[in-house]
């Protein structure tokens, strides 16, 4: 027999409210439940949020957190808030910040305080991107606590993937399972376990971001990352139990066509607010997991700078030489024949139409070292996919962005530069010949006019010239030489179009 459908229980929701009434009417303890409710479905659309509105509903959330009358149910609604202003677009706005960041303290309390206020050993939020996990447990039972988030079939937080071990004696991961972020605090051992006080309890909270939306950093620049913030708090009467070792695990999220290139182990300092490295490093990242360990607890990330994958098209290289070389013993032939009937032949005399005879020997030679240079840097040997990456383990430093671009080594660009000119010299000298065609069509002359011969080499080989070099010194920079040339190519695409 089927189950009948279940619904949540219903609130009352007043359409006519916005965020400054609710936080007007939060000194009412009797309407929490119904204002909380309230500012959940007024940011359930967060891309439509204001900076001015996620203030209000950060203000709000805290409120509602820290209050003494706040209900379970109250605290789940605002955790959810909280979820919903994770997902906000708005642009970087100093007020704004600096109350979403408040928020962060208030969570980590929570995180603490929740199994606590509730009478429970373990008492558990989960939100699509906010998990606020905590624990109490008897400090004579435990060497070290694991928090898990487990991957799901969905980038959100689902709580059948969130596991906690109060005894770990190590990080273990469940065969067949595969951990998205992972946070293991080891107490110290002293004389024993059993040195411990049996009746004394030691409080745990966790508290896992689905992005760094609330903490935004000067230091390091996201631009595609998804960078996931796991915080943990220890909180007991016991000296010893002060966290003696702290291990973390992020798998960085996967952004199409590109690899991990490095990364750096961080906590969130609130007094200069942003990230900080001191008393964290990293581990290897044999595994895809990238490691990080601290000697205190707080909000940790894990800062990771990806690289594109680019694809060189091997078979289209072995055709295009193929063809290339080709190409080039045609014009090596043509280019022979034209000066020796057109330059050196007794027969014909003096050559009357000198223009049109020298821009098609300019239009072979353009041709023939663009097809030479081509194939004399085709092989590209500064390969980005080629160089791998020695991530050493002792430098543990914030990256300044989570995009990598390999620095210039100088040939490549005066290739593609040489490329750019060559080629658009070979079209300008065709438009030239064109144009000296019409001319002599038109006027029915044998040869055009004597200062159209330094007229012509003028356009043909000055104009390029002078296009290459200001393409190359508009988009042209050293620490990002790909926004000139095409990695794949060596070329710039714009040089073709």
């Amino acid at each position: 027999m089927s189950e009948s459908p279940g619904f949540n229980t219903l609130h009352i929701f007043q359409c006519n409210l916005t965020l400054s009434d609710i936080q007007q009417n939060l000194t009412s303890p009797a309407d929490l439940e119904m204002l909380a409710t309230s500012t959940q479905i007024l940011t359930s659309n967060p891309e439509e949020l204001t900076a001015e509105n996620v203030t209000a509903a950060a203000e709000i959330a805290n409120t509602l957190l820290l209050s003494a009358n706040a209900t379970e149910s109250v605290r789940v609604a605002a955790v959810a808030t909280v979820s919903q202003l994770l997902n906000t677009t708005v642009s970087d706005d100093t007020e704004e910040n600096n109350t979403t960041l408040g928020l962060t303290v208030t969570l980590d309390q929570l995180s603490v305080n929740l199994s606590l206020s509730l009478n429970a050993s373990q008492s558990q939020v989960v939100q699509p991107n906010l998990v606020v996990q905590s624990a109490q447990i008897p400090a004579a039972n435990t060497q070290g606590v694991q928090f898990t988030s487990l991957r799901g079939t969905s980038g959100s937080f689902v709580a059948e993937r969130i596991q906690l071990n109060t005894n770990a004696t190590q990080v273990v991961v469940e065969n067949g399972f595969i951990a998205d972020a992972l946070i293991y605090v080891r107490f110290p051992q002293g004389k024993g376990v059993r040195s411990r006080q049996t009746d004394s309890n030691v409080s745990l909270g966790f508290v896992l971001y689905q992005n760094d939306r609330f903490f935004r950093s000067k230091l390091y620049m996201r631009r595609r990352a998804t960078i996931r913030v796991l915080s943990a708090s220890v909180r007991g009467q016991e000296p010893n139990m002060v966290p003696q070792h702290v291990e973390m695990m992020f798998r960085p999220r996967n952004i199409s066509g590109t690899s991990l290139y490095d990364f750096s182990c961080v906590f969130w300092n609130y007094s200069q607010k942003d990230w900080s490295t001191s008393g964290c490093s990293k581990g290897n990242t044999s595994d895809g997991l990238m490691r990080c360990f601290c000697n205190h607890t707080t909000n940790f990330a894990a800062l990771w700078s990806y690289r594109e994958n680019y694809e060189y098209a091997e078979a289209l290289g072995v055709i295009s030489i193929v063809g290339l070389s080709l190409s080039i013993l045609g014009l090596v032939v043509t280019i022979i024949y034209h000066i020796k009937e057109n330059f050196f032949s007794k027969s014909h005399g003096q050559p009357s139409n000198l223009n049109s005879k020298l821009a098609l020997l300019c239009i072979y030679l353009s041709l023939l070292a663009f097809i030479i240079t081509f194939l004399s840097g085709v092989q590209n040997s500064s390969r980005q996919n080629d160089t791998k990456v020695q991530s050493d383990d002792r430098i543990n430093n914030i990256l300044n962005s989570d995009e990598h671009i390999e620095p210039d080594h100088g040939s490549c660009t005066a290739v593609a530069a040489l490329l750019h000119f060559l080629l658009m010299a070979t079209f300008m000298w065709n438009s030239v010949y064109s144009t000296q065609l019409v001319l002599l069509v038109r006027s029915m002359r044998r040869s055009l006019p004597t200062h159209w011969t330094p007229l012509s080499v003028t356009l043909g080989w000055g104009m390029p010239a002078c296009f290459m070099v200001i393409t190359l010194g508009v988009s042209y920079r050293v620490d990002n030489p790909l926004g000139y040339r095409q990695e794949e190519l060596w070329l710039l695409a714009g040089s073709v179009g």
